[in-house]
């Protein structure tokens, strides 16, 4: 039985603007035991809106749930991740279509190229992303894209679909030259806890000032991707939404500036990618608690 307590024995201030994170595997059974008091957390520490990641059609509908369960605060994606691109689910086009109709759902995805695990065969993986894209652009919504060791595979296929789609690179982890491709192709690029990792992200510092401020998302795609630099450490290593500001005040540093102006605009950048809708928000006194 996993443990997870609501200790908060580190802290780090809540900004004074509201963040988005824009990516979380919230439909995760790590988050069965204790989801209500994860939200409970992250509405502490200044996390007022999430995007759930769909990565198979199961995940898809259980995020979907969750987000019809809270209307305004939560939103899906329905997507196949390239993990999953062999699998009989990745076949039915028509039931990811339904998913991904519904209005709670602001993106297709998470969906691209992995060829660093190859756990489907890469010509599955392509026909999978090249329908994924086909279908946000039937439907008019933004991608959320997943790429890992297939960049040039990766970047012809969005290509072939360019203009007319829009879309992130969720958790961006790649070099300056990735860096300029993306933003050429005009993606917003989504940086997680990673960079907080001094052995492998440091790398990323470097590159934060080249993202402009309308095209910077921030995400923790919890549970995995603790950032490295909470201390003490989670009993169980699971990431959740309000360790968010963490990872957005070393984005913010890197760039030279506040933790409130890096939350406003990721955030306005958010609502405008994903068409998500403006909550009121009041600054609390109190600190995000890092469980």
């Amino acid at each position: 039985m996993r443990n997870h307590s609501t200790a908060s024995p580190a802290a780090v201030a809540s900004p004074a603007a509201p963040l988005i994170d824009i990516g979380i595997n919230l439909a995760h059974d790590s988050y069965d035991a204790d989801r209500e008091a994860v939200l409970a957390r992250a509405e502490a520490a200044g996390v007022v809106q999430m995007v759930i990641t769909g990565s198979t059609l199961e995940s898809t509908r259980r995020a979907l749930e969750l987000a019809r369960a809270h209307p305004s605060r939560l939103f899906a994606t329905a997507g196949v991740h390239p993990h999953h691109a062999s699998e009989p689910g990745a076949q039915r086009e028509a039931e990811l279509e339904e998913l991904a109709r519904a209005p709670e759902v602001v993106a297709v995805g998470e969906c691209g190229l992995d060829y660093y695990r190859d756990f489907s065969p890469r010509d599955a993986q392509r026909r999978a992303f090249h329908r994924q894209l086909e279908l946000a652009l039937r439907l008019g919504k933004p991608v959320f894209l997943h790429q890992r060791e297939a960049h040039a595979d990766f970047v012809a296929i969005l290509r072939e679909h360019a203009p007319a789609w829009r879309g992130v690179a969720h958790c961006f982890t790649g070099s300056a030259e990735e860096l300029s491709c993306y933003l050429e192709l005009g993606l917003a690029i989504g940086i997680t806890g990673w960079i907080c990792d001094e052995r492998r992200g440091s790398h990323l510092a470097a590159l934060m000032p080249k993202i402009p401020a309308g095209r910077l998302l921030v995400e923790t795609d919890g549970p995995y991707l603790l950032p490295r630099d909470v201390r003490p450490k989670p009993a169980s290593r699971r990431n959740e939404p309000a360790f968010l500001p963490r990872i957005a005040a070393t984005v913010a540093r890197a760039r030279g500036e506040t933790l409130e102006s890096l939350a406003r605009s990721s955030s306005a950048a958010a609502r405008a990618l994903f068409q998500l809708p403006e909550l009121g928000f009041r600054p609390q006194g109190a600190t995000a608690s890092e469980n």
